[in-house]
């Protein structure tokens, strides 16, 4: 349809408003602009379809480099978020505020999780870009934090009333380079910005992060950390935390075990079979884009979750940039 609230009559919303909503070129319009013209004219409106659904994508307005992109989040006029030392995932800056999305090995899954949950500052709002399209599989999947939130409260009230005393705490080992067969392969030379083991342990005490050293290797532990957070322009609790992620998909040769990885802020085992019924709840609430070459999508980090499913069929390439 297109939209009454579209003075320049520029974009077309498809189905109303879906999860995500998807806006297209309107090329019926009378003037044809770059998606930059488009979004600095029609930034309202983007911004009420973003606190109502929590994810819009952008698809055909012919976005094509890195540089393009760059110029897209720029002029929606967010404040850049500088991605530091509380990231575990590797990323390559390739230009002005623009990444590599996490560089794990495509084949493998990469579960839900709302970006930097677990530390003392997280971006609130993430653009992906699809620069290649994927051949097959590579499907990002989205889903809404309080819709989880809501649903796991009724099913499992007890569990969910734990995580609201209790907390979590992360336990992850690093290694000192960079490991590219590891989801979680930044190592923690890049992480701390050194090699010294003494100035990585004083940057990680201003964090709230303990560290204990394995050799050249060390585990970064995180924690108490709340498990829930409220939104307060949406009026309702959220569900934010790492618990999906660690066990939904990302392992290496030194984190094995979400078990160990992730408990109760006291240091107690979480429920197994509660995990798992979040984890089939996550999957079957969620949505999973396909990727089109050109698409730029826009997330509210504390409204959806995010997840990537393995890549079955070769190239994919998605770069992100992150917002306060």
């Amino acid at each position: 349809m297109t939209t009454k609230e579209q003075p320049q009559n520029q974009f077309i919303l498809n189905d109303d408003i879906t999860f995500p909503a998807i806006l297209n070129p309107n090329h019926n319009a009378t003037s044809s602009l770059q998606l930059t013209e488009a979004v600095k004219s029609n930034k309202q409106y983007i911004q009420s379809l973003l606190d109502g659904t929590g994810a819009v994508l952008f698809r055909g307005f012919g976005v094509d480099t890195s540089v393009e992109f760059n110029e897209v989040v720029v002029c929606f006029g967010y404040e850049d978020f500088v991605y530091g030392a509380e990231g575990a995932g590797s990323r390559t800056k390739i230009c002005g505020r623009v990444y590599t999305a996490n560089e794990s090995p495509p084949e493998q899954m990469i579960g839900f999780h709302h970006e930097l949950s677990h530390a003392n500052e997280f971006p609130t709002k993430l653009f992906f870009f699809c620069e290649v399209e994927p051949g097959s599989g590579g499907e990002t999947c989205i889903v809404k934090s309080h819709v989880i939130y809501d649903k796991m409260k009724q099913k499992h009230p007890e569990f969910v009333e734990q995580l609201e005393e209790k907390g979590l705490t992360y336990s992850t080992v690093f290694g000192k380079e960079f490991d590219p067969t590891s989801p979680l392969g930044r190592g923690w030379k890049a992480m701390f910005m050194t090699d010294n083991k003494k100035e990585a342990e004083e940057r990680a005490s201003k964090l709230g992060t303990k560290l204990e050293w394995m050799g050249d290797n060390v585990k970064v532990i995180i924690g108490p950390k709340p498990s829930f957070r409220y939104d307060e322009a949406k009026k309702h609790k959220i569900w934010f935390n790492g618990l999906a992620i660690a066990y939904g998909g990302i392992k290496d040769k030194l984190n094995d075990d979400p078990a160990k990885e992730v408990v109760f802020g006291d240091g107690e085992p979480l429920p197994p079979e509660k995990v798992q019924d979040l984890l089939k709840m996550l999957d079957e609430e969620s949505v999973a884009l396909q990727w089109q070459k050109g698409d730029v999508l826009l997330l509210d980090n504390l409204a959806v979750l995010h997840a990537r499913r393995p890549l079955l069929a070769p190239p994919r390439r998605i770069l992100a940039s992150f917002c306060k």
